[in-house]
C-alpha cells in the first residue's frame, strides 16, 4: 500500500521544484501586452458583486469569452490590490499545481496501458504496473521524467511569467481533471467520474476555449491505452463523448463571435499560406521542445510567403505523412498514433489557419500540446534505463548514462527557463528582447516599448521607437496616436495634431484600433488647445462628448464658454 502512494510523493516533489524554478517571476511587474487591457485598464475586475457576473459571462471584453479567466483576475485584484506580486503568485501555483497532475496522469497512462491485455511487442509501454514486480521502476520513471519535463521547459515560461496567460494555466487545470475523471470512469463506469469529467470540462472552456479538443482526445484514450474500441462499442463511445461534443460546439461559437466582436479574425493571407504556415509551426514547435532556444513572446508572420510548389506540398504533406506511417506501425506500436494524435488535435485550433492576430505561433500554445512530445521522452528514457538496468553488474559506470543524461537536460532546462523568465520583468526588457531577435520586423514590439518609454519619460526613445513602427508597418492607427501623445507631451503640438489626422483617417478607412476614436479626437482636442485654436477644440471635445467620452464632455464645458458669442 506504501508503494501506492509514490506517484504522489513523485509529483508533490517535481511540483515543488516548478514552483521554487519560478519563484523569481515574483518580482517581475505588469507588461504592456495583454496586462494592460486585461487587468490595469479593467474596471470590471475591481469588484465582485452581480454586474462583474454579468459582465463577465454575457460580454465579449478583450475579445474573449472566458468568465472563470476574469473570475480569477477578480479575486487577484480583491486580495493583492495592483500589486504584481500577488498576481503572478497564483499563476506559480497554478503550474505548480499542473505539474503535480501532469505526473499523477502520466503515471496512470501507464498503468492503464499495462493492465488492459497489451502485448510483450509493444515497448516502450508494455510494462507491468504492479510495484512488487521486476519493472516497478517504469511507471514512475516515466511519470518523473515527464513531470519534470512539463514543469521546468522554458516553453512554459510565457504561459506562467505573464499574468494575461492565466488562462492557459486554468484551463490546463481542469483539462487534466478531466482526463483523469474520464479514466476513473473507464475504469469503475461511476456516474460521479462521469459528471466531474463533464464538469471539469465546463471549466476548461470557461477558462480558455482551446480545450475544445477534449472529445477528440477522449476518443483517442479510448483507442489507446484505454482499449475501449470495438465494432460494438463505437456507438457507446461517441454517445457518451455526444455532452463534450455538443459544448465543444457551443464554446466554439463563443469564440467566433466574441473574436469577431472586436475583428481579432483577419484574413490578410490567403488559405494557402495560412496551410503552409501551420505545417511549418507544427514541426517548430516540435523544434524548440528538443532545442529550446531563441524563445521569443512574438514570432512574426513570414515577410513574402512565397514557395515553390514542391516546397509546399512537401511542408503541407508531411504531417498527413507522419501520421500514416504511425497508422502503419500502429499494430506493435499503438501509443506512437495516440501521442502524435494528440499533438497534432490540441494544436490545430491555434495553428492559424483561422489567423487571430498577427503572430504565426506562440510558445504559450504548446502548454497542453506540449503534454504528447514530453510523455514520449518520459516513456523513451523509462525504456532506456530498463534496458540499460537489465546489463550485468560490472557495467555499473554505463548504468549511470541515463541518470547523467536526465540531470544534464534538467539542469539546462533550469537554467533556460531561468534566463527566459527575466524577459518578462517589465514592457521593456520584453519588448527590447523581441525587437532583439526580430529586429525591424514587428511593429507591435516598436510600439509598446515606445508606450513604456513614453510611461517612464524617455520621450526622445518612445518618438524613436514609433518611427520604426511607422516604417514598418504604416497603416496601424494605434502607433500614430501613441506618437501624437508623445508629441503633444514634448509641445510639438502641430505634429501632434498630424499625427491624430492620420490616426482618424485609418479608422475611417477601416483599420482596426485598440482605443477608440473617442481618444483621439480627446487628445487632438487637447492639441488644438494648448497651440491656440480654441474652436477647432471645441469641435475635437464635442466628437468625443458625442461617442460617449466623459473627458470630451467636461472640456467642452469648461472650455466652451470662452468661445465668443457670434453676432
Amino acid at each position: 500500500m506504501k508503494e501506492h502512494y509514490y506517484r504522489y510523493y513523485i509529483g508533490a516533489f517535481i511540483s515543488f521544484c516548478a514552483f521554487l524554478l519560478y519563484l523569481p517571476s515574483l518580482k517581475n511587474g505588469f507588461v504592456n501586452w495583454d496586462d494592460t487591457q486585461y487587468l490595469l485598464e479593467n474596471r470590471h475586475i475591481q469588484s465582485i458583486d452581480p454586474d462583474f457576473l454579468r459582465w463577465a459571462f454575457f460580454d465579449f471584453y478583450a475579445d474573449n469569452w472566458h468568465p472563470l479567466t476574469w473570475l480569477s483576475h477578480a479575486a487577484d485584484y480583491a486580495l493583492w490590490g495592483w500589486n504584481p506580486l500577488g498576481h503572478h503568485l497564483t499563476n506559480v501555483i497554478l503550474h505548480a499545481v499542473n505539474t503535480f497532475l501532469v505526473v499523477v496522469l502520466a503515471l496512470r497512462l501507464v498503468e492503464a496501458g499495462n493492465a488492459r491485455g497489451g502485448r510483450a511487442q509493444e515497448p516502450p509501454l508494455q510494462v507491468s504496473s504492479r510495484f512488487t514486480s521486476q519493472d516497478s521502476r517504469f511507471p514512475l520513471i516515466a511519470s518523473a521524467v515527464t513531470g519534470l519535463l512539463f514543469g521546468l521547459h522554458p516553453i512554459h515560461v510565457e504561459s506562467v511569467a505573464w499574468v494575461s496567460e492565466r488562462k492557459d494555466l486554468l484551463c490546463a487545470l481542469f483539462y487534466l481533471l478531466a482526463v483523469l475523471e474520464y479514466m476513473s470512469y473507464m475504469s469503475h463506469k461511476t456516474y460521479r467520474a462521469y459528471s466531474l469529467a463533464l464538469f471539469f470540462f465546463v471549466l476548461a472552456l470557461m477558462s480558455k476555449p482551446m480545450a475544445v479538443s477534449l472529445p477528440v482526445v477522449l476518443l483517442i484514450l479510448d483507442w489507446y491505452p484505454l482499449r475501449s474500441w470495438s465494432y460494438k462499442k463505437v456507438t457507446a463511445l461517441f454517445a457518451e463523448k455526444l455532452p463534450f461534443i455538443i459544448l465543444s460546439i457551443v464554446s466554439g461559437v463563443l469564440t467566433i463571435m466574441s473574436q469577431r466582436s472586436g475583428n481579432a479574425i483577419i484574413f490578410i493571407y490567403p488559405l494557402s499560406a495560412r496551410l503552409f504556415v501551420a505545417a511549418e509551426s507544427l514541426f517548430a514547435y516540435l523544434g524548440k521542445m528538443i532545442w529550446p532556444v531563441n524563445l521569443v513572446p512574438f514570432y512574426p508572420y513570414p515577410e513574402n510567403i512565397s514557395f515553390p510548389l514542391l516546397t509546399y506540398v512537401s511542408v503541407v504533406a508531411l504531417p498527413f505523412l507522419i501520421t500514416a506511417a504511425c497508422f502503419a506501425i500502429s499494430k506493435k506500436h499503438k501509443w506512437l498514433i495516440a501521442v502524435w494524435g494528440y499533438f497534432v488535435v490540441t494544436l490545430i485550433p491555434v495553428l492559424g489557419i483561422v489567423q487571430v492576430g498577427g503572430q504565426s505561433m506562440a510558445d504559450r500554445y504548446t502548454y497542453l500540446p506540449g503534454l504528447g512530445p514530453f510523455f514520449m521522452v518520459g516513456l523513451v528514457a523509462a525504456w532506456a534505463f530498463n534496458k540499460i538496468d537489465a546489463l550485468k553488474k560490472q557495467m555499473i559506470l554505463f548504468k549511470a548514462v541515463p541518470v547523467a543524461v536526465i540531470a544534464v537536460a534538467v539542469l539546462s532546462m533550469a537554467y533556460l527557463t531561468f534566463k527566459q523568465i527575466q524577459i518578462w520583468r517589465s514592457s521593456i526588457d520584453l519588448w527590447s528582447y523581441v525587437i532583439e531577435k526580430e529586429p525591424g520586423k514587428v511593429c507591435r514590439a516598436y510600439m509598446n516599448r515606445s508606450a513604456a518609454y513614453d510611461e517612464t519619460g524617455e520621450y526622445d526613445k518612445a518618438i524613436a521607437d514609433y518611427d520604426t513602427a511607422v516604417a514598418i508597418w504604416p497603416f496601424d492607427a494605434d502607433v500614430y496616436y501613441g506618437r501624437g501623445k508623445v508629441f503633444s507631451k514634448v509641445r510639438q503640438f502641430d505634429k501632434a495634431v498630424f499625427n491624430f489626422d492620420v490616426a482618424l483617417q485609418l479608422i475611417q478607412g477601416g483599420a482596426v484600433n485598440d482605443f477608440g476614436p473617442e481618444l483621439i479626437y480627446l487628445y487632438r482636442g487637447q492639441a488644438h488647445l494648448n497651440s491656440g485654436h480654441l474652436e477647432l477644440a471645441l469641435k475635437d471635445f464635442k466628437k468625443a462628448c458625442d461617442l460617449g467620452n466623459g473627458d470630451g464632455c467636461r472640456s467642452l464645458s469648461i472650455y466652451g464658454s470662452n468661445l465668443p458669442n457670434p453676432e
